[in-house]
């Protein structure tokens, strides 16, 4: 990911040896933490589970989006790269069902990242990844329909709606069916089949409709 200015101020030098210690305990701790209870989760709560004091922690991160980028940056690579190999798969279709399969797993492995990609922040590095993993799905997309497989009003704009969609299945079946994900996205796939295709009542969201509702849902989060 491109620097992002709005992120902790970083002077070159390295950390004296408690600090490193510090800062490593309070990154270790966000991520389980972020894992486990999703963005929204308490800070003090992760300077607890650190060993450290809050203060402490601002000192490090003086935003939440500053520990967030910690956290996430490597994660949302991640996507990226799946969506980077999924172009190299000769089979279209495998490619692309591939390509949403994997976004799905690691969306049900951190409910933080799952949090993370249905949504946008007041930040140039979010807002990166995600015009880049729209990207991706613009090209998948693509050649699933040159290949005649994948129904052609299908957009990537829909698969918008299948990341926000599976956000929800995750949340609701995260402890009695943590594998209930990859039924409801077999039965959403069977739907993009070009042989299953029947007329849509709606048009596709444009992409500005989209990175709207994806703002609206990070600014609707509640910090604790």
């Amino acid at each position: 990911m491109t620097p992002d200015p709005s992120a902790a101020k970083d002077t070159g030098r390295p950390l004296r040896r408690d600090a490193q210690r510090n800062r490593d305990a309070i990154v270790a701790a966000a991520r389980t933490a972020f894992a486990e209870q999703g963005i929204s989760t308490s800070l003090e709560g992760i300077a607890r589970r650190a060993g450290v004091a809050i203060g402490t922690l601002y000192r490090h991160f003086p935003r939440r989006l500053d520990l967030m980028r910690a956290i996430f940056d490597d994660k949302l690579e991640e996507c990226v790269r799946a969506g980077e190999r999924a172009l190299t798969v000769p089979d279209a279709w495998e490619a692309f069902t591939g390509f949403l399969e994997r976004l799905c797993e690691l969306q049900a492995a951190d409910r933080g990242l799952n949090d993370l990609l249905s949504m946008t922040f007041s930040c140039d590095w979010t807002t990166e990844a995600h015009e880049r993993i729209q990207e991706l799905f613009r090209r998948v997309v693509a050649r699933a329909h040159h290949d005649g497989r994948l129904r052609k009003d299908v957009t990537a704009e829909d698969l918008a709606l299948l990341v926000w969609s599976h956000t929800r299945v995750i949340e609701a079946t995260r402890t009695s069916a943590p594998n209930a994900w990859r039924r409801h996205l077999a039965l959403t796939l069977d739907g993009f089949r070009a042989d299953r295709a029947h007329p849509l009542p709606e048009p596709p969201m444009a992409a500005s409709e989209v990175r709207d509702a994806m703002a609206a849902l990070g600014e609707s989060m509640v910090w604790r």
